[in-house]
């Protein structure tokens, strides 16, 4: 089974439905894979990547994604464009492609966020304060805004905290579980995916929860551990439900969402992936470089 439109309740149905869905693109994480899906559901282009986190359709046709050792850029024929390559004993769980042609990369290990160039040179620092050991759980989505303040998950302490361009905290908010992703919306709301929280969040500028996705609201599909997410323009939400502590296999990676908690379409291809993280679709126009993509 590629995907569905809308939820079906049998296992025949889950195991052999094929209808039509968006064009996308994800990371794989258990998988090593980041991957272009077509709309009949086949995998139009994949490369490997460790442990990918992160991943952008960029103007020029290229992909840039995070992996656990760096961030790459490749070109449609799989040849890399640009690479950075992270220290040893650091993890990178998010890549942004900004403005100037730069790529913001976070680190931990080194608990940093860095700008680097086209060289391959960092020509930004901004150096973190967190309380977690473990680098694996220090840091997951990083963004930065277009004032250029950086929206930072702390994904072991349970908040994401907003930096101004120098690293001063301006703002954090507590979040149940680790958070995982957080995308500042038109309206000035964070979007914030909760982990193993098993929860979604959106909170006003006010750090009021204006909405949020539980466990167990939409029928047949448990939150698992809430990892990437998009804002559509017709208000909807792509959510990457990474199936891994246990789950693989149990049910859709990815599902879109309507405000009312409705699930409209859902995609499930276990036979070629594991735990899909991240995903970007495709049918909705927009330069990444410009904030003009939701996620």
């Amino acid at each position: 089974m590629k995907f569905r439109l809308l939820s079906c309740l049998s296992a025949l149905c889950l195991a052999s439905t094929a209808l039509a869905g968006p064009r996308f693109l994800n990371c794989d994480y258990g998988g090593g894979h980041v991957s272009i899906v077509a709309a009949d559901g086949s995998i139009e282009w994949q490369v490997d990547a460790k442990n990918p986190q992160d991943c952008w359709l960029l103007p020029n046709g290229n992909i840039l994604f995070a992996y656990v050792g760096g961030a790459k850029e490749m070109t449609k024929d799989k040849q890399v464009a640009w690479e950075y390559k992270a220290p040893e004993k650091v993890e990178c769980h998010a890549a942004q492609p900004l403005p100037n042609g730069n790529v913001l990369v976070v680190e931990g290990g080194t608990s940093r966020i860095i700008e680097v160039n086209r060289k391959g040179e960092i020509a930004k620092e901004i150096k973190l304060t967190t309380t977690t050991d473990k680098l694996h759980n220090q840091f997951r989505g990083t963004r930065k805004t277009a004032e250029g303040h950086y929206l930072v998950c702390f994904k072991g302490e349970g908040k994401v905290v907003e930096l101004d361009g120098d690293g001063k905290v301006l703002r954090e908010v507590k979040v149940p579980g680790d958070p995982h992703e957080v995308v500042r919306l038109p309206n000035k709301n964070w979007l914030i995916t909760c982990g193993d929280g098993h929860k979604v969040v959106e909170v006003d500028p006010s750090d009021k929860v204006v909405w949020e996705l539980n466990e167990n609201d939409l029928p047949n599909n448990p939150l698992r551990l809430m990892a990437g997410c998009q804002r559509l323009p017709n208000g909807n939400t792509l959510f990457c439900v990474y199936l891994g502590h246990g789950h693989i296999g149990e049910q859709p990676m990815v599902l879109e969402v309507t405000p009312d908690k409705k699930v409209v379409w859902e995609f499930a291809d276990h036979a070629h992936f594991k735990t899909i993280n991240q995903v970007q679709s495709l049918d909705v126009p927009g330069d990444v470089t410009k904030g003009e993509i939701l996620r």
